[in-house]
């Protein structure tokens, strides 16, 4: 049994809420930490879609289905009984929190999703963080992706990352594409480091996201190359703070950002349910707020900053032909992008300083990345959010992004 690496490290718990607080009573406090629906005008989208009729997987830590904001929001009985491992039982919040940012009701004072009319269905792998033996009875994530693929579920988050390629994991995720599922991946946390984005967000038909804050600059942390397709929020991003689920904390990553970038997906496919999921991802990439060429996608923001606001205020809008590929390119069939490829308009990276006009925050979502650790990290503060034997022979960690 591979183990996936969790990756949610901690600066500290300085901006987390009151401990002992229940989530309703710290309400206000959580869903204002939400900055992104407002700059996103998640109220405006939500008189067009609330992603209703479209079922997310999210792959991840396990979801707690009892949250305020998540209750009757999450499909447990949808999960194969012999891939059903604790999927409820989230061992330290990481999935809940992309649950809740994908589609949670905001009852109780929950996180508010983007998608909030969409339904989350829950697997639970084997993530860093884990007891071996745990990890051990964890199902396989090729598995898993199989059985997503034989599902009606449109949509598979996966906030998660691993620095080595398995050939029965890439084989599935080409078999999911083959079946029409939208697969999104954070690309990562440790750009400051190693800056290497590993997988699933590397397989092809993997639809790398990388993390902006609220100026639409990408985070620091977040991994930049040819593996980032799109840009979503992802710094400054309340999140639980642990499994017991008593308090929210203030956290960046792009596992965050990848939810925004499922939830923007859902909130499309819902009102266009016909449109298959090349047509959906091309509505994304064309729409993406950027102020440079679409044919020469910037490292750090890939194609741009996803706002389905666009999509859904265009009846109009036309999704291109059903049956191609826009990322058909980054798949492995042409020229691929390469992290040395030049930057769009001019020698410095338009990701790398605060974007305005239709890339701003105002108008649209951050950047950020996110990797096979769970690619969110608690803050101590908001300056804090820096962008300032033989057992392991069978096991091999993933991270959370």
């Amino acid at each position: 049994m591979r183990r996936v690496t969790a990756g949610c490290a901690a600066l500290g718990a300085l901006m987390a809420l009151p401990v002992g607080l229940a989530p309703n009573a710290a309400a206000a406090d959580v869903q204002s930490q939400q900055w992104y629906l407002s700059a996103m005008k998640a109220d405006e989208m939500w008189k067009t879609s609330t992603g209703k009729g479209v079922k997310v997987a999210v792959v991840d830590t396990g979801v707690n289905a009892s949250t305020s904001s998540l209750q009757g929001q999450v499909l447990t009985d949808e999960v194969p009984k012999s891939l059903s491992y604790g999927d409820t039982k989230d061992f330290n919040g990481h999935g809940t929190t992309m649950a809740e940012i994908i589609a949670g009701t905001g009852r109780g004072g929950g996180i508010k999703g983007l998608a909030p009319g969409a339904k989350i269905v829950p697997y639970r792998i084997g993530l860093h963080g884990m007891s071996l033996s745990e990890t051990n009875k964890a199902p396989d994530v090729s598995k898993v992706i199989r059985a997503i693929a034989d599902s009606d579920v449109k949509i598979i988050n996966m906030s998660f990352g691993d620095d080595i390629s398995y050939d029965d994991e890439e084989a599935a995720i080409k078999y999911a594409a083959s079946k029409g599922k939208l697969m999104f991946a954070a690309v990562g946390n440790d750009a400051q480091t190693k800056n290497d984005a590993g997988y699933p967000v590397s397989y092809p038909y993997v639809v790398g996201v990388s993390a902006i804050d609220k100026t639409g600059t990408a985070g620091k942390f977040s991994v930049h190359g040819r593996d980032v397709d799109i840009a979503a929020p992802g710094v400054d991003m309340p999140g639980w703070c642990d499994a017991t689920f008593r308090s929210y904390c203030d956290q960046y990553g792009t596992s965050s950002a990848t939810a925004v970038a499922s939830a923007s997906a859902a909130l499309i496919w819902s009102v266009h349910p016909d449109w298959t999921a090349n047509q959906v991802l091309r509505s994304l990439i064309d729409t993406a707020g950027r102020e440079w060429p679409k044919e020469t996608p910037s490292n750090y923001l890939g194609y741009g900053i996803v706002r389905p606001r666009k999509v859904l205020e265009n009846p109009h809008y036309n999704p291109g032909p059903a049956n191609v590929d826009p990322l058909a390119t980054e798949n492995w069939r042409g020229k691929p992008k390469t992290s040395s490829s030049p930057s769009p308009a001019g020698s410095s990276d338009p990701a790398k300083s605060p974007s305005g006009g239709e890339t701003s925050a105002a108008d649209t979502s951050s950047k950020s990345s996110g990797n096979t650790l769970t690619w969110v990290v608690v803050g101590a503060a908001a300056a804090l959010v820096v962008i300032g034997g033989a057992a392991f022979a069978v096991i091999r960690s993933r991270r959370r992004a």
